[in-house]
């Protein structure tokens, strides 16, 4: 099952943009994800609110973290721990499909930890409820980033202790948001982290700094970049849907074109579908095949362009969009019919939601006139309205950047900021939201014209290109240069 949520389109809702990682099926021992003999599952007894002194803040929950300990050098040789600091939802989906940690680690002999972010997976506060946990913003109050890099400073600090390893230095890695609190922990917590690595975080990608228009602009070069006729086919197609499902018998006419099952459909949620098909098939438009939000071909923006583009079709508009979306939503053929009305969590993402209410304010909305999708502008008053609507609050687009600096990212970094890299590949919608230059000698950007989200904490495969390959060498060489001067100082 598959979260359908607009990020953007001509029938664009209220509901806030998510990262991706919402929208993807856990793999249980997956072909290629190592399975889950990877780690170990443990659990660490974590304090409620690391800010206040009320009672209230001294409740306490279980937090998971799972553990590979298969090539650690050990405590005694001081050996590093490297610690992946968790996205919004279920931690184990991310130990599957950060490979590079694993690939590296014999390198280093380090330590791997993956580290629940609360209110995610198993670390629920409130007794492990799910639904009191949820059930208000008086208790989804304490899902905020700041508390989640605190449980982090916690469990390593503990760990460390435990493992009597005080010298090992720790490395922490993370993809998307799990990126942006990778770079921020390191610039938070510098005692704790030696270094960060931050892949396609979009830490600027915040009101007046980055363009509204940078992430669908990015959306519509992927595609355009691959056939002029997709390009103006996919957007040509928003308002022939809607033109079509307000005729007579229109709606069935979409629902037969679309194969969507009989229970819903609607003109709003047949461009939300398609939307999040063009959408996350561009931030995921790997050079390999994978199976990261849903099983897709090597290319799969170039595939969804050859099925636009296919003669067979003909003249026919939604044929042609039928099969682009075939390419995201049902590559292994097994889907009789696709359905728009499913609003299940399955994976316990939807506490991203409350975070896209209050302090994730990254905007993504806007489309110029010659974007892929309708031409519209960012609201504000939308997402207020709908926040307050369904938690009764109102969100805080300003504290993000107030609480971890964005705005003139290099002044307000290069004297204090060190040991961070930023990846980022160009392909992927989020980069517009990225850092692209280096800030210092220390803060190194690393930025691929061909790359995707996330895609340098992959599993590698002998199918990666060299630009790929060369990315992740790269990458490995700075980190040992952090070791390298962490037990110099010492």
């Amino acid at each position: 099952v598959i979260f359908v949520l607009i990020l953007s389109s001509s029938a664009a809702s209220k509901t806030p943009p998510v990262f991706p990682s919402t929208l993807a099926q856990l793999r249980r021992g997956a072909a290629g994800d190592g399975g889950p003999s990877l780690y170990t599952e443990k659990f660490c007894t974590q304090i409620l609110d690391h800010f206040n002194y009320n009672p209230q803040s001294y409740r306490t929950f279980q937090q998971r973290y799972l553990v590979n300990d298969t090539h650690w050098g050990g405590a005694a040789a001081g050996s590093p721990i490297f610690v992946y600091t968790g996205n919004e939802g279920d931690i184990e989906w991310f130990a599957k499909n950060t490979g590079f940690m694993y690939e590296i680690a014999p390198i280093f002999k380090a330590l791997i930890v993956f580290i629940e972010h609360r209110f995610y997976g198993k670390s629920i506060p409130y007794g492990g409820n799910r639904t009191v946990a949820y059930s208000n913003s008086s208790t989804l109050g304490y899902l905020t980033a700041t508390q989640a890099l605190a449980d982090y400073a916690t469990v390593i600090l503990s760990l460390k202790k435990n493992l009597t390893s005080e010298n090992s230095p720790v490395i922490v890695f993370g993809g998307s948001y799990g990126g942006m609190l990778a770079a921020w922990f390191r610039l938070k917590y510098p005692h704790v982290a030696a270094g960060a690595l931050s892949s396609s975080a979009p830490i600027l990608n915040f009101d007046n700094i980055t363009s509204q228009f940078s992430f669908n602009d990015i959306v519509t070069q992927d595609f355009r970049s691959e056939s002029e006729n997709c390009y103006k086919v996919i957007k040509k197609s928003w308002q022939e849907i809607d033109d079509t499902a307000v005729k007579p018998g229109g709606l069935e006419i979409l629902r037969k074109h679309f194969r969507i099952c009989k229970n819903h459909i609607s003109a709003a949620s047949l461009h939300s579908w398609l939307s999040t098909a063009l959408i996350y098939t561009a931030m995921t438009d790997y050079p390999t095949p994978s199976d990261f939000l849903a099983p897709l071909p090597a290319h799969p923006v170039k595939q969804m362009c050859e099925a636009i583009d296919d003669p067979t079709t003909g003249n026919s508009t939604f044929a042609k969009m039928y099969g682009a979306a075939n390419v995201y939503y049902n590559y292994s053929g097994n889907a009789t019919c696709f359905d728009l009305a499913d609003d299940s969590d399955p994976h316990g993402v939807n506490g991203w939601y409350w975070q896209a209410c209050t302090e994730m304010i990254l905007i993504t909305d806007g489309n110029r006139e010659e974007s892929i999708f309708t031409a519209s502008n960012y609201s504000y008053n939308d997402r207020r309205e709908y926040c307050k609507d369904k938690y009764g609050v109102e969100p805080r687009p300003n504290w993000a950047p107030t609480e971890f600096g964005a705005h003139n990212i290099k002044r307000a970094l290069k004297n204090f900021g060190s040991s961070i890299i930023f990846f980022n590949g160009l392909r992927d919608p989020w980069s517009g939201g990225g850092v692209l230059k280096n800030l210092s000698e220390s803060l190194v950007a690393i930025v691929a014209k061909e790359g995707a989200h996330h895609v340098d904490l992959r599993f590698s495969t002998k199918e990666d290109p060299k630009w790929l390959v060369d990315v992740r060498k790269r990458e490995t060489e700075i980190i040992s240069t952090w070791l390298s001067h962490y037990h110099s100082d010492i």
